[in-house]
């Protein structure tokens, strides 16, 4: 069984095992795993032993190489590892070497970590299940029928299918999250600005854009925080890192909460009811273990996704502008056609748009005074087929193309923390449960996710399906 990248950070820093084993065990399971999985669409063996051996050279010389030392991990196609691909999915940027690495690479790197290579993403990450012209789907560990989710969907197939136990993400609507809930592991997207993007990632989607961890343990998740957060000049939303640490967070003991609020469709979402009744469990399970009552309770806020699209979109369209016709004409007809319709949002479209997740944040400040968190269903459907599309109809309802995901993007445009944990199987594929932390709540989401990882562990399939 794959260990803790905690687990084997601390062996390697104590010499129990060599940065070189760990990375060669690694590049094993990647060799044999991946070709069912195409969860990486790149690999670098020699850069990542040789990352591996400066590790332990370190070690030897008595050095402390970091809290992940010698720990094997995989890069979403969204941001740049110096010297490797950095196409994010496109197929006109199929030759395109990254010169440097992005901020949270360099602190993960710094830290100890071992890149291996770069896991796969829909183009420029703007649905939510993982396929492309240029590398085509990603499958998922419980079922390679079925999608992994999305943008970070080759990110978490690596990490449920075994191959490592880390890798990085981004969500802008709900991309850490949906492929943690499809595939049956652990994702959480922190605050807004929790982890500086410092100009590597479009500014117009920087409001709702967070980089984030996928890992198979919580505490795993907290460790990688604590390399990744902090401040950098260069991103205008980067918040400061709070006092306590994130790991700690995950190690402490829950705090005393009365009760906690469970939405199952957010008073608005098309939901498939055996989802929910699995999420319900779950939400229970969760508030028994920190000794809560759980209370059905809506925020009672509108479907935001018309301020989503107005906030970020246009800025697509600007990058239509600035890619030019030989490059967009390379590009995938649904992410051209999902930039241009954003052509058609006014400034005061924009300035609505902004008001409304002002409102939305208001709203959310009363009724997490009253209830702590939010837990919902991560998504409304099951995993469907690799290739999609999503389905149209859930719960016997009309859902439009974006139906199996209203629980993640709102929070996105409020900036709120939120994870995914699994909360369990439905017809053999995983299911999530999402938890809305208050504002810059971050290590009380981890806490409070620790705490159902202790009572409630989860498993992961023994080998891709």
């Amino acid at each position: 069984m794959l260990e803790t990248a905690w687990e084997t950070a601390n062996r390697v820093r104590t010499r129990k095992v060599s940065a070189r084993e760990v990375t060669l065990e690694a590049l094993d399971r990647t060799e044999r795993l991946n070709p069912a999985l195409n969860a990486f669409v790149h690999v670098d063996p020699e850069g990542a032993l040789r990352q591996a051996d400066a590790i332990d050279a370190a070690i030897a010389r008595g050095d402390d190489p970091g809290p992940f030392a010698g720990v094997p991990i995989g890069v979403k196609d969204l941001e740049p590892v110096a010297g490797m691909p950095f196409t994010q999915g496109a197929a006109p940027f199929k030759d395109r070497i990254a010169a440097s690495d992005s901020v949270q690479v360099a602190r993960l790197k710094a830290g100890g970590a071992v890149v291996i290579g770069k896991t796969n993403t829909p183009e420029f990450g703007y649905k939510g299940f993982t396929v492309n012209r240029l590398f085509g789907a990603s499958r998922n560990p419980w079922d390679a029928s079925k999608t992994p989710g999305g943008s970070s969907g080759g990110s978490a197939a690596a990490v449920a299918g075994g191959l490592v136990s880390v890798c990085t993400g981004s969500d802008g609507g709900g991309s850490v999250r949906i492929p943690a809930a499809f595939c049956g592991c652990y994702g959480i997207k922190p605050s807004a600005g929790r982890i500086p993007a410092a100009g590597e990632t479009y500014p117009h989607w920087a409001t709702h854009s967070t980089l984030g961890p996928l890992t198979r343990t919580v505490r795993d998740a907290g460790r990688y925080l604590d390399l990744a957060a902090g401040p950098h000049p260069n991103d205008l939303h980067a918040l400061d890192a709070p006092p306590g640490g994130y790991e700690a967070a995950t190690l402490a003991d829950p705090p005393v909460i009365r009760r906690i609020a469970f939405s199952s469709d957010l008073g608005y979402a098309a939901v498939d009811p055996a989802v929910v009744a699995c999420a319900r469990q779950a939400a229970q399970e969760l508030a028994n273990a920190i000794g809560a009552d759980l209370v059905d309770a809506h925020p009672g806020f509108a479907d935001p996704m018309a301020a989503w699209y107005a906030i970020g979109a246009p800025g697509d369209a600007h990058l239509l502008d600035v890619f030019g016709e030989a490059v967009v004409a390379g590009l995938e007809p649904g992410f051209v056609a999902f930039a241009d319709r954003a052509r058609a949002v006014m400034g005061t479209d924009i300035a609505a748009a902004l008001q409304t997740r002002h409102a939305l944040n208001r709203t959310m400040t009363a009724f997490l005074d009253e209830y702590t968190v939010l837990l919902t269903p991560t998504c409304a459907a099951l995993p469907f087929v690799a290739e999609g599309p999503p389905p149209r109809t859930i719960g016997g309802k009309d859902a439009g193309p974006a139906g199996f995901i209203p629980f993640t993007y709102p929070f996105n445009v409020t900036g709120h923390p939120a994870a995914s944990l699994p909360a369990g199987l439905v017809e053999g594929l995983p299911v999530g449960l999402q938890i809305v932390g208050p504002r810059y709540g971050d290590r009380l989401v981890l806490t409070l996710s620790a705490a159902y990882e202790t009572a409630r562990p989860w498993g992961f399939p023994a080998a891709p399906a």
